[in-house]
């Protein structure tokens, strides 16, 4: 594994840990509180608070802040420009710092460009959350959500392609099978 790498124009503040392989592209400020697993890519623009855990092999593209509250799994794609927050009820005047709270993304979810998520919500496993998009719950696993605000409007295969019908199934595109449960979607044989 290679050390990581940080752009001389990024800043990485001291306490925070950046795993084998991780590169932090121009402009990055991630603060001391901050842990990046291995293989990760911070485009350029992107902010990383105090205690934000973010997992192994995560692309974070340009523009995106992650706040303090947001725990990111492995395999994560975050799109360029898609916003976290962190507080339900911001106002300038008023400190919320006491009332952040948590949004969880699941292990290999993906997040296009320009989507929103409200803080305290958890992205199932291997969701896909459509360009746009505003999440203001939870999120099944596998579950393909689009619009303002978000509804689920179909299911997707950990390959990232869209699944037929109610998801139930053999993939068109990689062969992996899926089954449908009282949650939503669980792939055939996982865990």
């Amino acid at each position: 594994m290679a050390d990581p790498f940080v752009h001389e124009s990024a800043y990485v503040d001291d306490g925070a840990t950046l795993g084998d392989d991780t590169k932090v592209w121009h402009f990055c400020h991630v603060m001391g509180g901050a842990a990046i697993g291995a293989r990760c890519s911070l485009g350029q623009n992107v902010v990383v608070m105090n205690g934000v855990r973010i997992g192994d092999n995560v692309k974070i593209q340009n523009n995106v802040s992650v706040y303090e509250g947001v725990e990111i799994e492995d395999d994560v794609f975050c799109g360029p420009s898609m916003v976290f927050t962190n507080v339900i009820n911001p106002r300038s005047a008023v400190s919320r710092k006491h009332e952040y709270r948590r949004t969880l993304v699941r292990r290999g979810a993906s997040i296009g460009a320009n989507a929103t998520i409200v803080c305290g919500a958890t992205l199932g496993e291997y969701a896909f959350v459509g360009a746009g998009a505003v999440i203001t719950k939870d999120v099944p696993a596998y579950a393909l959500m689009t619009g303002v605000p978000a509804r689920r409007t179909g299911w997707m295969c950990e390959c990232g392609e869209k699944l037929a019908g109610d998801g139930a199934g053999e993939c068109a595109a990689c062969g992996r099978r899926y089954v449908r449960t009282a949650a939503g979607l669980e792939r055939e044989g996982a865990r």
